[in-house]
């Protein structure tokens, strides 16, 4: 993420000196972790727990009121101002990144905070959407009105949830490949955001118009699917205007069960790891890459975001072939379903490994920027100098919050924990599969293959990012 200058990599990640012990020790031990958890779980867990969510109310006042419809009214229209408040900062702030609310809050605040609260707390996002909170009052509008509401449109069940996977590689896509052109001049620019934001905005609600609200929101709408993938990974959910628990985990066995989830989560993984590896490991040949396009005349610019495109494309690719290759291994257990029911019918075990790396590598520069957007750049979201909201302005980061040997704990046991919740949550699902624990368990000897594959991956990515 090069997006957000003030943020140098050295305190993103951990030089290797600085270990006690080497970078690739981790990588033992990751694995270690992983297949004595493996067996651990074909010993103790013979019969699945995770299919039921178990959800039940919780019968308090406070949890009423959280879900109530003034909360939900309120909410929504703080989700509209903040995004009106970004968009009014891109536009007529400065262009300097580092100084301009725009880029910290989409790509930081919003983007790395909601998974983080949805993991605690369920679909926080929900009640904030503010493309959401518009169709909804639209509909309302009408409804009061009079007016005839018109009629949706029937959405292909075919495109599930596609075009949401679409829009999350677009998303990064501008921010990692399309904002590397700030090297020369031509990156992404705080108005170049407020103007996709709009451009956003205004295909999101033609959307809703045309094929429901609350539809397009579950398939199609792509920080609502995004977020609402981690929140089912929390213990609370909201049914019905009531507030609820369920087990953990519990709730991303069929989350998977709509056409597109997997390319969903592939998405999640493949971006955020391209992102890792953009400065690191595919440093040389994206380098290497980009000196041919420029030897066949293309610009600066243009050979290095087509450079990037391509490795993203090749690292989307890589991904979906290790899960894919871990299930055609399971077709050697027989009983089993087809190839694309075992495709589908795993994919949810991909999401705590997608919360892993997210957290792996945007960990520092979470704590580090969130710590800018609460002081200078919510006081002075312009980033013009001119303003003092609320005396913050003269605020800074403190990089001494937390050392760096203490952010490569947090992301080496992000990578294990997260992967270890993918082995419970497929381990579970083999169950249901293959009602004798041996078979299950055998089963999944090729989805272990899988996540020691993607654990090493990641930790390969952190410790070549930190030479």
């Amino acid at each position: 993420m090069i997006l957000l200058p003030s943020i140098p990599e050295a305190h993103a990640l951990v030089a290797r000196s600085d270990l006690p012990i080497p970078a690739w020790l981790f990588a033992w031990a990751a694995s270690g972790a992983l297949i004595v958890s493996f067996f651990a779980l074909a010993l103790a867990w013979r019969q699945p727990r995770l299919e039921d969510e178990h959800w039940r109310a919780i019968p308090s006042r406070v949890a009423r009121v959280v879900v109530s419809l003034p909360a939900q009214i309120l909410c929504g229209a703080l989700g509209v101002g903040l995004l009106g408040v970004a968009v009014y900062a891109g536009l007529r702030g400065t262009d300097a990144p580092e100084r301009n609310l725009a880029l910290t809050f989409f790509f930081v605040t919003v983007w790395l905070g909601f998974p983080a609260l949805g993991v605690i707390f369920g679909d926080v996002f929900r009640p904030f959407n503010p493309w959401r909170a518009v169709g909804r009052a639209a509909g309302a509008a009408t409804a009061r009105l009079g007016v005839g509401r018109p009629r949706s449109l029937a959405y292909p069940d075919r495109l599930g949830r596609w075009p949401a996977a679409v829009g999350l590689v677009a998303f990064v896509w501008l921010e990692v490949v399309y904002g590397v052109g700030g090297v020369t001049g031509a990156g992404l620019t705080p108005h170049a955001v407020a103007v996709a934001a709009l451009v956003y905005s205004a295909y999101t609600l033609a959307m809703m118009a045309l094929f429901g609200t609350e539809l397009w929101c579950d398939r199609g709408e792509v920080f609502s699917v995004y977020f609402g993938m981690f929140a089912r990974l929390g213990i609370f959910e909201a049914r019905e205007r009531t507030l609820g628990r369920r087990r953990p985990l519990a709730a991303t066995t069929r989350w998977a069960s709509v056409p597109g989830s997997l390319a969903v989560v592939v998405a999640s993984i493949g971006t955020t790891s391209f992102d890792g590896a953009q400065e690191g490991a595919f440093k040389n040949g994206i380098e290497a890459l980009e000196e041919s396009f420029l030897d066949a005349g293309l610009g600066a610019v243009a050979a290095l975001r087509l450079t990037d495109t391509i490795f993203l494309a090749l690292t989307l690719a890589g991904v979906a072939a290790v899960y894919l290759i871990g299930v055609w291994g399971m077709r050697s257990i027989g009983g089993g379903p087809s190839f694309a029911a075992l495709r589908s019918g795993f994919a949810h075990s991909l999401i705590p490994i997608a919360f892993a790396y997210l957290l792996a590598h945007y960990f520092s520069l979470f704590l580090f920027q969130e710590q800018a957007q609460f002081t200078y750049l919510l006081s002075d979201p312009l980033g013009t100098g001119t303003t003092d909201l609320f005396g913050t302005a003269g605020g800074g980061i403190d990089y001494a919050a937390l050392s760096a040997r203490a952010i490569w704990y947090v992301q080496v046991g992000a990578l294990i924990g997260g992967h270890v919740l993918g082995l419970t949550l497929a381990h579970d699902r083999a169950l249901v599969i293959w009602r004798d624990p041996r078979d299950a368990s055998r089963s999944q000897y090729w989805m272990l293959a899988v996540m020691v594959a993607l654990t090493c991956f990641g930790l390969y990515l952190l410790s070549v990012a930190n030479r």
